[in-house]
């Protein structure tokens, strides 16, 4: 019989979540909101991902990856969100945007910033989007946005590129038009 990995005496599924939550619920609400563009929708999507995790937390093979599971929890039901989203659209043949970002005491000229570039951003296709909030946000290595989008490391790149390029280049188009 192959010996069974145990857990830490004291850490419990409660405990465990409880210390993640505290550690990286902003940064993992941070990058919902850069996918799907929407704080509210962004704080239950996480919420959502924890309550998953506390569910399965037994059945974790490793219970020191569960950041990582978190986060790639947190990009699988953003895309179930945005494809939900798509749907609504179609058959209600009316587009309704989220609400744009707002933070206190930023300028009218920061906001409209941030809004071009999360705008940008939203117009990559769906791996490019994904790719630069994991690395530019959260400042994620290569090896570990392949672990959670579950692609190459050479795809990460390709990714990264491909989009860093078409945000440059549409960003830099938009600038030239403000002038």
């Amino acid at each position: 019989m192959a010996p069974t990995r145990s857990r830490p005496t004291g850490w419990s599924a409660d405990d465990a979540l409880e210390l993640l939550y505290a550690a990286h619920w902003r940064q993992l609400v941070r990058l919902a909101v850069l996918l799907v563009r929407d704080v509210g929708t962004a704080e239950e999507i996480v919420q959502d991902c924890f309550i998953a995790v506390h569910a399965k937390w037994n059945r974790l093979h490793d219970p020191d990856k569960a950041l990582a599971y978190l986060r790639q929890s947190v990009v699988n039901r953003s895309r179930s969100h945005l494809r939900h989203l798509a749907v609504v659209r179609r058959h209600a043949d009316q587009e309704r945007r989220p609400e744009p970002l707002t933070g206190a005491d930023r300028g009218a000229d920061d906001h409209a910033r941030r809004a071009a570039v999360l705008d940008a951003l939203r117009r990559l296709p769906r791996r490019q989007r994904e790719v630069l909030a994991l690395r530019y946000y959260l400042d994620l290595s290569e090896a570990d946005i392949a672990e959670t989008l579950g692609i190459s490391r050479g795809a990460v790149k390709s990714h990264a590129s491909r989009g860093a390029a078409a945000l440059r280049a549409e960003l830099g188009a938009e600038l030239e038009e403000t002038r």
